[in-house]
């Protein structure tokens, strides 16, 4: 195989996960010159090139040593079974695996599926979930549209990927049980790289890490009593100590700091009660811990 000196990662020619993993790449500092209708896109700025795939051969491409790195929701690397290494979880395209029943079932509990047509795109993740509970299924492979088939009679139930339910309920089914909770990952091959590609990997690592910080972060500010600091410190969830600094009046300060963007509203009341006032929230472009 032609060795490849740029890092190359596969990405999503279309679909969910596309415009995120762009955006991602764009926020950690990648900069392209368009990707749409483009099968290979080179960095302006970064050794490093996209190529732009049909998601399910992704963690093939990735396993082949194709790709050094891919972006791919979990569910097509589980169902594959590719070997490959998962570096980090990237927090966006998250969905679920669930299996669903027509409302007119009667099917309440797992159970119930035993020996019944199961219509899904992911056979294997399927099998294996029944596999592991001793029931005996017959998966009914299908590529599009499996909300439909109970109602064609080719399946008594489905197993199909859900984010809101809404498609489940327009086609009169009721989700009965996630069997796999999934989001995008960035994976990378098990084959030898050579040492500058690791390098690229430890960058690309690094700041994914300090773009997924300061999306989950917020950077505070707020002015309180100077007798207020000690209550007002152990309040705040902070990553590190708050930043105190004086006011004009001797007997106010200021108080910075970054709390995790979860946290500031469980703590904005006990932090009024305290005596905080002017709270101020900002987001934050990018940081490195």
């Amino acid at each position: 195989m032609e060795t490849v000196s740029t890092l190359r990662i596969a990405i999503q020619k279309s679909g969910r996960l596309t415009e995120k993993t762009i955006t991602l790449l764009e926020n950690i500092g990648l900069k392209f010159d368009g990707y749409k209708n483009r099968l290979l896109v080179k960095a302006l700025n970064f050794d490093v090139e996209l190529l732009l795939i049909r998601d399910d051969d992704i963690p093939e491409y990735v396993q082949d040593g194709i790709c050094d790195l891919g972006v791919v929701g979990a569910n097509v690397t589980r169902e594959n079974g590719a070997d490959v290494t998962v570096l980090r979880d990237l927090d966006f395209g998250h969905c679920r695996l669930s299996l669903a029943v027509p409302k007119s079932s009667g099917i309440t509990r797992v159970e119930d599926l035993a020996g019944k047509r199961i219509a899904t795109s992911y056979p294997n993740l399927t099998r294996r979930y029944f596999k592991d509970r001793g029931l005996d299924v017959k998966p009914v492979k299908i590529s599009g549209a499996v909300e439909i088939t109970p109602r064609l009679d080719v399946a008594d139930a489905i197993c199909d990927l859900v984010s809101t339910g809404g498609t489940l309920k327009t086609n009169g089914l009721t989700e009965l049980q996630p069997i796999l909770h999934s989001q995008s990952q960035l994976v990378r091959t098990n084959r030898e790289l050579p040492a500058h590609k690791k390098e690229l990997i430890d960058k690309f690592l690094v700041r994914i890490e300090g773009q997924q910080l300061a999306e989950n972060s917020r950077y505070i500010m707020m002015n309180a009593p100077k007798d207020a600091l000690e209550k007002i410190v152990d309040i705040i969830p902070s990553l590190n100590s708050p930043t105190v600094l004086p006011l004009a009046d001797t007997n106010m300060i200021a108080v910075h700091t970054v709390i995790p963007i979860s946290k500031f509203w469980e703590v904005m009341e006990e932090l009024k009660e305290a005596g905080a006032e002017g709270i101020v929230m900002l987001p934050i472009q990018n940081m490195i811990n």
